[in-house]
């Protein structure tokens, strides 16, 4: 991984900070021989990839020992100011200052249908229900622009004109919403709360999702094969298996044979002394990986 893996990584990683739509999400590894914590502390996997914006996509998971936000910071540095990142709840990526949040409303609507009481989902006067009807609509509307295929200018101008009324419309109903009991609801209200910041930056450009969803599916390879590895012995380790995923994903993602592409990375062996045009004959989107690893 170090010697063959890395150098593409990191080309990867250059040409990831030059996009401006980007999706992160983030989830715990156990790591054995992490120096001066014990074996059982949670380490952590942050993925950060590309956007749905219609480019080439990317993907890219980076091991750290702790859930700092420092540590997204440290890994989107050198991205160009006022990048899109689409991410969750959690509070970590305030770090990240040069980005233009965009809340995941699929977390929003999450946290309002987990507070329905069971045999109430009917009930439009609870406010579980009235939030998470709030949330379902922007996901209604969406789901149309996409249906009838129009144009990002069309899909711009029809998220202002039909979701940014709902969005006020939401915004003015939960500053009326202060619940003394029912701890989902509770939760429900504290994280749309936190997320007002960043509730509207979507609608400033059509390329933007309004879900994190993206980022759920490309970390699931991850959390299902945790399952089954369990954990990882060293932080070498951890890192090493990171690169390899990072491999495997974005060769996925560009419709390639995954084991193919690392026998063809390991084949030409790109090195650190490799200009970047070289190693991007061996990106998974060259000519020649999709000829060899289709």
């Amino acid at each position: 991984a170090e010697n063959y893996f890395l150098p593409m990584y990191e080309y990867l990683h250059r040409k990831l900070l030059k996009r401006r739509y980007l999706m992160a999400d983030e989830t715990p590894i156990q790591v054995l021989k992490e120096e001066g914590r014990r074996p059982q502390s949670k380490s952590y996997v942050w993925l950060v990839r590309t956007g749905d914006d219609g480019e080439i996509p990317i993907i890219l998971y980076n091991y750290t020992p702790t859930r700092a936000g420092s540590n997204a910071a440290a890994f989107l540095a050198g991205a160009d100011p006022g990048y899109y990142l689409m991410v969750d709840g959690y509070k970590g990526y305030n770090k990240v200052p040069e980005a233009q949040r965009c809340c995941c409303w699929a977390h929003i609507r999450r946290y309002w249908l987990r507070a329905i009481p069971k045999g109430h989902e009917k009930d439009y006067t609870h406010p579980a229900v009235q939030g998470f009807l709030y949330c379902n609509k922007l996901f209604e509307y969406e789901r149309s622009y996409h249906e009838k295929g129009l144009s990002l200018k069309e899909i711009y101008h029809r998220r202002l004109k039909d979701q940014k009324p709902v969005i006020e419309a939401f915004l003015s109903w939960l500053d009326q919403q202060h619940p003394e009991s029912g701890d989902r609801l509770i939760k429900a209200v504290n994280y749309s709360n936190g997320c007002r910041p960043f509730m509207m930056n979507y609608l400033k450009d059509s390329a933007c999702s309004l879900s994190n969803n993206l980022s759920e599916n490309s970390i699931r390879p991850l959390v299902v094969g945790r399952k089954n590895w369990l954990f990882c012995d060293t932080p070498a380790g951890a890192d090493a298996s990171m690169k390899v995923y990072s491999m495997i994903e974005t060769a996925k993602a560009n419709e390639l044979d995954s084991h193919k592409y690392l026998s063809f990375l390991l084949e030409h062996r790109p090195s650190a002394e490799m200009s970047d045009e070289e190693l991007e004959q061996f990106a998974p989107w060259s000519e020649l990986a999709k000829e060899t690893c289709k």
